[in-house]
């Protein structure tokens, strides 16, 4: 089923990034796509909240959000890019690398993550690498690129 985004102003709800992504709970981390350049760019929010799984051991007494939690919440919005993309294969892409991953301050529940994610390349319509920001209350609490291949 290819689904393409709906709304004008280039928005879409948790519903609809369901039928975008083959992630599911506990793994659907992006709550809403709040703008979307086709083949560039996509910004989107994470509300993290103390009912998440991840927060019953990480850490009881002091809940943080795993840094691979993030970085998968990045990487979520950027298949966001990725899936609205025409002249990509359809299929599943997955992590190929991680670099230059920086954390900068925790993230706790009551957190709104705002993601921002840019396409940088493209290679044999197979092999990508974006670029990844996320940010709470306008501060910059992690970064780094990921590359996604297509698996077969």
């Amino acid at each position: 089923m290819e689904q393409q985004l709906s709304s004008e102003n280039n928005q879409l709800s948790s519903e609809e990034i369901l039928g975008l992504l083959p992630h599911r709970f506990p793994f659907a981390l992006i709550d809403r796509v709040i703008e979307h350049v086709p083949g560039k760019k996509a910004v989107a929010l994470k509300n993290v909240t103390i009912n998440e799984p991840q927060f019953q051991g990480h850490f009881p007494e002091r809940p943080l959000m795993p840094g691979v939690l993030i970085v998968e919440s990045m990487a979520q919005v950027g298949g966001i890019i990725v899936t609205q993309m025409p002249d990509l294969p359809k299929g599943l892409f997955v992590f190929a690398g991680i670099n230059n991953v920086k954390f900068r301050k925790p993230v706790i529940p009551g957190d709104q993550l705002v993601i921002t994610c840019e396409l940088l390349s493209i290679k044999r319509q197979r092999f990508g690498k974006v670029k990844g920001e996320a940010h709470v209350e306008g501060k910059l609490v992690c970064s780094g690129e990921l590359m996604f291949s297509l698996v077969d």
